[in-house]
């Protein structure tokens, strides 16, 4: 086996990293201390007051998506197409999150998650940067030889 066959593709990390960014998040937003008015912490709904590092609005639901999403990337990264699937539609599912995070009145009983202004702007920044590494992956690993993956080169 070549180092080309053996090396982890750069979508492959960067779906792994998102992965578990996102189940380090998920499993903060149930630690008391880490999670600010940890009581206060609802399942759905935009009553939830419990906060995570004090800034962003939680639930036990919000944290659950977090954890799916968190376990998904690992997922993703076994392969460098799920993996550039992970990030682009992840990240076009986070553009939307943001998207209804506006549109949404943020004491609506349509808040279940809950969102706040804080999660919005995060939901944006994470769907661009999502996006930016499916982009920029791609072009990494193509001018590394590994895209399409080597097995599939000359098919």
């Amino acid at each position: 086996m070549t180092d080309l066959e053996t090396r982890r593709s750069t979508a492959r990390v960067a779906a792994l990293l998102f992965g578990i960014a996102f189940l380090v998040v998920g499993v903060a937003g149930f630690v008391p201390g880490i999670t600010a008015d940890y009581d206060a912490l609802t399942f759905a709904g935009h009553e939830s007051g419990a906060q995570l590092f004090g800034v962003f609005t939680v639930s036990v639901l919000h944290n659950l998506v977090h954890l799916l999403f968190g376990v998904l990337g690992v997922l993703a990264a076994r392969a460098n197409g799920s993996s550039r699937a992970f990030l682009m539609i992840g990240g076009g599912i986070y553009v939307l999150l943001w998207v209804l995070g506006l549109a949404v009145d943020h004491d609506s009983p349509a808040n279940i998650l809950p969102m706040d202004n804080a999660d919005d702007w995060l939901h944006l920044g994470l769907g661009v940067a999502m996006i930016a590494a499916g982009i920029a992956t791609a072009a990494a690993d193509r001018a590394r030889g590994q895209y399409p993956e080597p097995e599939k080169q000359g098919r």
